[in-house]
C-alpha cells in the first residue's frame, strides 16, 4: 500500500513530489517523507500522519531541489515512527523502498559488522547501508544498485538519489510495480500513474526487474540480466479519476460509476446478442474447448468475485472449479488434472502473491492462463496467455464497488464462453444471459436513481448502534 513519488528536474521538485504523495493518499498510509539533494547535500523531511503534516514541515524548513525522491508509509517492519518513515539514508545514499526484504536480517548483520549503525527497525534500511558500501566498490550508482539488489530476496519497488551525482535518480522494480513518467528536460517515477498526472502523461512501464537510469534529458533502461532494453511509452489514461467529481467522496463517486464501467467492460465481448470467445486472445476458443476444469487464484475482493464464479461455472458449465488465495496457493504442491485453465483476478495486475502464483501456474502444466484485469500495461496481462480487461478505472475508495461488479461481468462472460464451448449453452439461453448482461448498466442507473429515497431512510437508522439486515 506504500507510494513512491520521485523527480529530476531543473525546476524545484518538492511541490511535485507532495502533490505525488497527495494523489496516493488513497491508498492508505502512516507516515510520509522526502529527501532532495539541496546544496551538495541530503535535505531529508519526515512527518508521521497525513502528507498535510510532511507539507507543512517542508514549508518550515524551506526544503527546496531539483532532484528527490518521496514516500508515504503503511508500517511493516517497525513501530510509527519518524525514525522508521522513509526515506532512509546511509552517509550519501537516501531511499524509498515499496516491498519486503525477506533476507534482509542476514544482510543487516553483515552490515553491522562492517561498522554500519543502524537508527530503524525496517528492512528497508539495510538498501541504504548496502548500497553505500557497494558505491565503494563500483564505479557508478546504477552499478551499485544493481550489484545490492542481487543479493535481495523478496519484492521491491526503489529510488535511489546519491548527494555525489545530482544529475540521475536510480530506480528498480522485483515484485513492486514502478511507471516512469517522460517530461521536457525532467523525467519522473511512481509506484502508480496516478502520482504523475499533474506533470505528464507519457509513462513507460518497467518491467520485472528492471532498473533505470533517470537523467533531466534521458532515460536508460536496463534488464535483469543488465542488457540495455528499450520500453514502449504509453499514454496515461487516468483522466480525471483521481478527483471526486462533486461527489462527497470517492466511493460515492465510484458507485456511480458502475453503469459507464459495466457497459465499456461488456462492450466488444458481444456482438448481435452473440459472445466472441475470441475476444480473449489468439487461441481461446481452442482453450475453452478442452478446457476440464478451472483453478481461479485471487487476493481480497478479487477473490471473493472468484467465489461467486465457482457457483457459475459448475452449475452451467459442468466442471470443478478450485479457487484459492493467492497467498495460500503459492506456498503448496499444487495437483493440476489435466486441461485445466488457470485464471487470476487482478485490478492492478500488480498484486504480488497473485503473480507470484501466475509464474507458478506458468510451470504446473495448466492447459493455460487467463487473467482478468483492470489494467492492460500490467505484469500479470502481458505473463498472461489469454486476457480480459475490465475498464473500471481508478479505484480509489478502499471497500470496493466497480472494480468488484466489473470483475462479475468479465467472470459471467467466461462462463458463458466456457459453457458455449463445452455444448451447453443453446441459443435461447445465450440469448438469455447477452440480453441480461446488456440491461445491466441500465438497471444499475435505475437503482442508483433511489440515492434520495436510501439516504432519507438512513436516517432511521443513523443513530442506532446494531442493526440486522435480512
Amino acid at each position: 500500500m506504500c507510494g513512491i513519488v520521485a523527480a529530476i528536474a531543473q525546476r524545484d521538485v518538492v511541490p511535485i513530489l507532495l502533490e505525488g504523495l497527495r494523489r496516493l493518499e488513497y491508498r492508505g498510509y502512516d507516515s510520509a517523507g522526502l529527501a532532495v539533494q539541496q546544496d551538495g547535500a541530503l535535505h531529508l523531511c519526515k512527518a508521521v500522519g497525513k502528507v498535510a503534516a510532511l507539507t507543512d514541515r517542508t514549508l518550515h524548513e524551506k526544503t527546496a531541489g531539483p532532484i528527490g525522491i518521496a514516500h508515504t508509509r503503511w508500517a511493516t517492519h517497525g513501530e510509527v515512527t519518524e525514525a522508521n518513515a522513509h526515506p532512509h539514508v546511509s552517509k550519501r545514499v537516501a531511499v524509498v523502498h515499496n516491498g519486503i526484504i525477506e533476507n534482509y536480517a542476514p544482510i543487516r548483520e553483515e552490515l553491522k559488522q562492517q561498522g554500519y549503525v543502524f537508527v530503524s527497525d525496517t528492512d528497508t534500511e539495510v538498501i541504504a547501508h548496502l548500497i553505500d558500501a557497494e558505491l565503494g566498490r563500483q564505479d557508478s550508482l546504477m552499478a551499485a544498485v544493481q550489484a545490492a539488489v542481487a543479493r535481495f530476496q523478496g519484492a521491491y519497488g526503489l529510488a535511489v538519489t546519491d548527494a555525489e551525482n545530482p544529475d540521475e535518480l536510480i530506480v528498480a522494480r522485483m515484485g513492486s510495480p514502478l511507471v516512469l513518467g517522460l517530461g521536457i528536460g525532467e523525467n519522473f517515477a511512481a509506484s502508480d500513474v496516478a502520482a504523475l498526472v499533474s506533470v505528464t502523461q507519457r509513462v513507460v512501464y518497467l518491467q520485472e526487474g528492471d532498473i533505470a537510469r533517470l537523467r533531466r534529458d534521458e532515460i536508460s533502461i536496463f534488464d535483469a540480466d543488465g542488457a540495455e532494453v528499450q520500453r514502449e511509452p504509453h499514454q496515461a489514461a487516468v483522466g480525471d479519476t483521481a478527483s471526486k467529481g462533486g461527489y462527497r467522496h470517492y466511493m460515492l463517486k465510484e458507485i456511480f460509476e458502475q453503469p459507464r464501467a459495466l457497459a465499456e467492460t461488456i462492450q466488444g465481448r458481444i456482438s448481435n446478442h452473440h459472445l466472441l470467445p475470441e475476444s480473449l486472445g489468439p487461441g481461446a476458443q481452442e482453450v475453452l474447448q478442452r478446457s476440464r476444469g478451472v483453478h481461479i487464484v485471487a487476493c481480497g475482493t478479487s477473490y471473493h468475485a472468484g467465489m461467486v464464479a465457482r457457483y457459475w461455472i459448475e452449475s452451467l458449465v459442468g466442471i470443478p472449479v478450485n479457487v484459492e488465495l493467492a497467498s495460500e496457493y503459492r506456498y503448496r504442491d499444487v495437483v493440476v488434472p489435466p486441461d485445466t485453465l488457470f485464471i487470476t483476478l487482478s485490478q492492478s495486475g500488480e498484486t504480488a502473491d497473485t503473480l507470484a502464483a501466475l509464474r507458478a501456474a506458468r510451470q504446473a502444466g495448466y492447459l493455460s492462463t487467463l487473467t482478468i484485469c483492470n489494467s492492460p500495461q500490467s505484469s500479470m496481462v502481458r505473463e498472461s496467455e489469454l486476457a480480459m480487461m475490465t475498464q473500471a478505472g481508478l479505484e480509489i475508495g478502499v471497500a470496493s464497488t466497480k472494480a468488484f461488479t466489473t470483475q462479475l461481468a468479465a467472470l459471467l462472460l467466461v462462463t458463458a464462453m466456457l459453457a458455449q464451448a463445452a455444448g451447453r449453452l443453446d441459443e435461447a439461453l445465450e440469448t438469455e444471459l447477452v440480453n441480461a448482461l446488456q440491461r445491466l448498466p441500465d438497471d444499475i442507473e435505475a437503482a442508483l436513481q433511489m440515492d434520495a429515497a436510501i439516504r432519507h431512510l438512513a436516517e432511521d437508522f443513523v443513530d442506532k448502534h446494531h442493526a440486522l439486515f435480512l
